[in-house]
């Protein structure tokens, strides 16, 4: 069975979309996973068990299989619900953890993260490194009982109000020619002594990022994650299932759906026919990833085809329809013009497409 079925889990998602959007409990919006903070939603998902589905139940999780957790989000994505509470816990915060972390922290923090009361961010990236990870210059050093970090790390999404994160470090000089060499993670407290959480304030006013500053922030030996020296390969894992999903490439589908429905004479629809073939052929490769993942084998070279493809159709959709909608006082139109004040982050985040094209390069024999 592929992923492109479970049509019973999938209306009965669709139901509870239904009952919620006619509630007025939720208010379908673009880029829902990113700026879509709603812990009450995510907490209802818990309790129908569609967070932490992939976590296993003596874990405190529902024991389910990655396929059957890809129909649920490409539901919850497809109509903008806000999801952005949990997502990035369970998306590879989960997996990681299932796969590098020790007895301990598995039972410490998968059961918070199955029941939507647990939330984290990401700490890759860096203002000096941008998409380059290998560049990352906060150091671990240690110290009696763990390590202390030191070091900025930017475009956190959700910093001001997830509890933790796990941050790339470096825990040995870089050394020339071997830059992946020497760097390791940690699962670090951001209402932690040593951390400070400074807001980045979009354009258009809203607060999703953050720069996250680290001065000598402890990091107890239980919290280091996976082995010291081995952050490289971690990370590499886990942005597999960081670069795959359906929101790499489902972000604006809300728009592209109500503009389907609307009766707006100015909608291109040659250009719409377009973006949903696009789609179409997003949603085999996406879910072609999600089986890869779902037997444990390596999909990484397949994950950045997947996040290239996605985001630029994604905001090729946005920018269409900023360009044909006629109205932008309607519902559709400020849909659409908030969705075009967040498309020059589609291809940046989770990696710029020009690293991602080099990562595909080498991936083929090309480089």
């Amino acid at each position: 069975m592929t992923a492109h079925r479970y049509d019973d889990l999938r209306a009965q998602v669709r139901a509870f979309l239904d009952a919620e959007i006619a509630a007025g409990t939720i208010a379908p919006t673009a880029d829902s996973w990113l700026t879509g903070w709603d812990t009450e939603f995510t907490r209802r998902l818990a309790e129908r068990g569609w967070v932490g589905m992939t976590i296993p139940r003596e874990y405190g999780g529902h024991g389910r299989g990655h396929l059957e957790r890809f129909a649920v989000t490409e539901e919850l994505l497809a109509v903008g619900a806000p999801v952005a509470a949990h997502w990035i816990a369970d998306r590879q915060i989960a997996p990681s953890l299932l796969k590098f972390g020790t007895e301990a922290q598995k039972r410490a923090l998968l059961p918070g993260i199955a029941s939507g009361t647990v939330f984290f961010g990401i700490g890759m990236s860096e203002p000096d490194a941008g998409s380059d990870l290998a560049a990352v210059r906060t150091r671990a050093t240690r110290v009696d009982g763990g390590w202390e970090l030191t070091g900025t790390k930017v475009w956190t999404s959700g910093a001001h109000r997830a509890h933790y994160f796990i941050a790339l470090a470096r825990t040995h000089p870089r050394e020339d020619g071997r830059r992946h060499n020497g760097l390791s993670q940690f699962i670090v407290d951001l209402r932690g002594p040593g951390v400070t959480v400074n807001p980045i304030i979009s354009m258009n006013g809203g607060h999703h990022f953050n720069e996250v500053v680290l001065e000598k922030a402890l990091v107890p030996d239980e919290r280091v994650f996976g082995e010291i020296g081995a952050g490289w390969t971690q990370v590499t894992s886990e942005l597999a299932f960081e670069r795959s999903g359906p929101e790499r490439f489902l972000s604006t589908f809300p728009l592209l759906s109500a503009a389907v429905e609307s009766d707006d004479s100015t909608v291109d629809d040659a250009a719409l026919g377009a973006s949903i073939a696009r789609i179409a052929g997003l949603h085999h490769m996406s879910g072609a990833v999600a089986e890869t993942l779902a037997r444990e084998e390596p999909a990484d070279l397949a994950a950045a085809v997947v996040k290239v493809l996605g985001t630029a159709t994604e905001g090729d959709i946005a920018d269409v329809l900023d360009l044909t909608i006629a109205d932008d006082t309607s519902p559709l139109g400020a849909a659409v013009a908030a969705a075009a004040d967040q498309r020059p982050g589609f291809t940046l985040r989770g990696g710029t497409n020009e690293i991602l094209r080099g990562v595909i390069a080498r991936g083929l024999g090309m480089r």
